[in-house]
């Protein structure tokens, strides 16, 4: 019990601060504390569920939040994310690991390719949105991530969005995906309530703390920040995955 709330402030935290859904942090913890990939993945969306859904309020309260660029993203997700589990079922957990690998690796290259902001944002066709959104929620929630560790280097090298307008709307994307995903993954038997409900409630204090965090630093040292941490997860999944 101690460990999963600890567990959950942790992620909680790193989930407000970067617009994550947890998942990216979350899955690698439970795998190195014994869970199975399956039931890691359906853990994960139960997290994502609270996280996403508080942190959005957050961010809409404080004024970070544009729901009319988002809105259509998620809805894809949404859509995308109910064929997740069937997904999952069909694949082993070595490929959903080399596919969670090949997640974070194409994140990290976006992100730190990007070395300047554009002044002007671009705008999309609904239905370009809709498409994206369907993508992300199908693919990211069959490996337990919420779909904002490509959405946001989409959002910010693709379209131009600024890093902290980026990161508000992925977690904004996650509660799209995370509540479809959690539909799909309850049908094929791969979440533990339990666990999942205690990490979910802990991360709720976890993501005020990380999103009055992300509001107080500066965009540069956000995007260092976010860069090391995909660094990270992706060196131990290479670690896990070939060594």
């Amino acid at each position: 019990m101690i460990e999963l709330v600890l567990l959950g402030l942790i992620v909680g935290t790193l989930s407000g601060f970067f617009g994550i859904g947890g998942g990216t942090i979350l899955i690698p913890i439970l795998l190195f504390l014994g869970y199975e990939t399956k039931i890691a993945i359906g853990i994960s969306v139960v997290q994502m569920a609270f996280s996403s859904i508080y942190g959005s309020y957050l961010n809409n309260k404080k004024g970070t939040l544009d729901v009319s660029m988002v809105l259509f993203i998620g809805l894809g997700g949404f859509a995308g994310a109910l064929l997740s589990g069937n997904i999952t079922a069909y694949f082993s957990d070595a490929a959903l690991e080399m596919l969670f690998l090949g997640f974070a690796l194409f994140a990290l290259v976006r992100l730190f390719l990007h070395t300047h902001e554009p002044r002007e944002q671009k705008e999309v066709h609904t239905f370009v949105l809709l498409l994206i959104g369907t993508l992300l929620g199908a693919l990211s929630m069959t490996i337990g991530v919420g779909g904002s560790i490509l959405l946001i280097p989409i959002l910010v090298s693709f379209l131009h969005v600024p890093l902290k307008k980026a990161v508000s709307a992925g977690l904004f994307f996650v509660v799209f995906s995370s509540l479809s995903g959690l539909i799909s993954h309850a049908i094929e038997g791969h979440i533990d309530f339990k666990s999942g409900i205690i990490i979910g409630v802990a991360s709720l204090f976890g993501v005020y703390l990380g999103i009055h965090l992300k509001d107080k630093v500066q965009e540069k040292l956000q995007k260092r920040l976010l860069v090391g941490f995909y660094l990270l997860i992706v060196l131990y999944l290479i670690k896990r995955v070939f060594l």
